[in-house]
């Protein structure tokens, strides 16, 4: 009877003991949680002491703080690239720098470098060529330009090519953008697509601009060629066939980080002696009613549309006048583009020049640093935002060419 009493006694003790320790564990995590909430909850920060964490705790988040290893970041705005060429006084490319020879300065205020690219880095190159109008006969020596303009680019260079064709359609044939080759190394293919090229009666040239950053660079770059791709484009600039029109082609040019360089084609001799010729004549070549439209659009908006609407009616003199503005327009286009993206314009009197346009492009694209940035300036508005790029720590003056702004992404 003793003993059993004993063994009572002990099995109580001992449940006892159990839910003593129970409670103390569950009071111990409880005062844990009561403690991690809410601070627990916010990013972690690199941190010296006590009072330094708690001074960031109430601070509030700029989208500058310091994170740990490991920590996810969801970056709201886009990569800014500047691909940007610079030279010393008497022309020479620079080479060697880093990125803290550079400064960015948007809208005045200045930018964190966050993507870097040397001279040696590879590039990524949408090569459109004009084959509409009066090159429809030259096939052959853009041919030879563009293979040894391949040629000429660095191994770890892609090329993607864009052309234009002509689609027969149930009631007439139109022109069309075609792409011949996506983004590739291979130089075997991009010889293979160069033999490809077909021709146009037309020029959707500002479709084809489109064309390279929904195609060409539809994908994001890799990351050894971020901010480093480029549109290298042989054509006289004068569009008689797009569906879009310049001002879009920029923006999504713009937005898409892309360098412009052209080489531009002389051909107004050749189009305005066919223009003179009556509409009955075989060797006669018209104005697209959407050259007609949009020449009367942009210098006589108020004019009447129905005074626009017949070429055949129209005199030689006006003919010429037309032809005249609209390959003035092309040439401001190109340039404006060459400028405001950091790329660069040539002059090719005829297609015999093309060649060695096309070195001078190779050359100057094999010179380029790149840079990118994320804006300190978030809000998608659309607008316009100046870029200023400065060099420092060089021992001479310095020359720089970039590009001088971009459209902010919109909501």
């Amino acid at each position: 009877m003793a003993l059993l009493i004993k063994r009572r006694l002990l099995a109580r003790v001992v449940v006892g003991i159990a839910v003593a320790i129970a409670f103390s564990v569950a009071f111990f995590w409880s005062s844990r949680a009561q403690e991690m909430s809410p601070q627990q909850t916010q990013r972690p920060r690199r941190v010296t002491n006590n009072t330094q964490q708690s001074t960031e705790t109430q601070k509030p988040n700029n989208g500058s703080e310091e994170v740990d290893e490991g920590d996810v970041v969801r970056v709201d705005t886009q990569l800014v690239s500047v691909p940007a060429v610079v030279t010393d006084s008497s022309g020479r490319p620079l080479s060697g720098l880093k990125p803290e020879n550079f400064r960015i300065i948007e809208d005045g205020q200045q930018q964190t470098i966050a993507n870097f690219g040397t001279t040696d880095t590879p590039f990524e190159i949408a090569l459109l060529l004009d084959t509409s109008g009066s090159t429809r006969d030259d096939v052959a020596l853009i041919r030879s330009a563009a293979t040894s303009f391949i040629e000429a680019l660095r191994p770890g260079d892609r090329v993607g090519i864009v052309s234009f064709n002509t689609a027969q359609t149930v009631s007439n044939p139109i022109p069309t953008v075609e792409v011949l080759a996506s983004l590739t190394s291979d130089r075997g293919e991009l010889r293979t697509a160069v033999e490809h090229l077909g021709s146009s009666s037309g020029t959707p040239y500002y479709d084809a601009l489109e064309r390279v950053v929904s195609s060409i660079f539809r994908d994001p770059p890799r990351e050894d060629v971020r901010g480093r791709r480029a549109v290298v484009a042989l054509t006289d600039g004068v569009d008689s066939a797009s569906n879009s029109d310049f001002a879009t082609a920029r923006v999504k040019l713009s937005q898409a980080g892309v360098a412009c360089y052209f080489v531009q084609i002389n051909t107004e001799d050749f189009v305005e002696d066919r223009l003179m010729k009556d509409c009955q004549d075989d060797g006669q070549l018209s104005l697209s009613q959407r050259q007609i439209e949009r020449y009367r659009r942009l210098f006589f908006p108020a004019a009447n549309a129905d005074n626009f609407n017949d070429f055949c009616r129209m005199g030689p003199f006006e003919r010429m006048s037309i032809s005249r503005e609209l390959y003035n327009l092309a040439r401001r286009e190109m340039n404006d583009l060459a400028r405001v993206s950091g790329g660069r314009s040539f002059q090719a009197a005829t297609l015999a020049d093309a060649r060695a346009a096309f070195a001078r492009v190779a050359a100057d694209i094999g010179t380029l640093y790149s840079l990118g940035y994320y804006p300190t300036n978030k809000t998608r508005d659309g607008k316009f935002r100046t870029i200023k790029l400065e060099v420092k720590g060089v021992k001479e003056k310095a020359q720089i060419r970039a590009r001088d702004g971009y459209y902010a992404p919109k909501q």
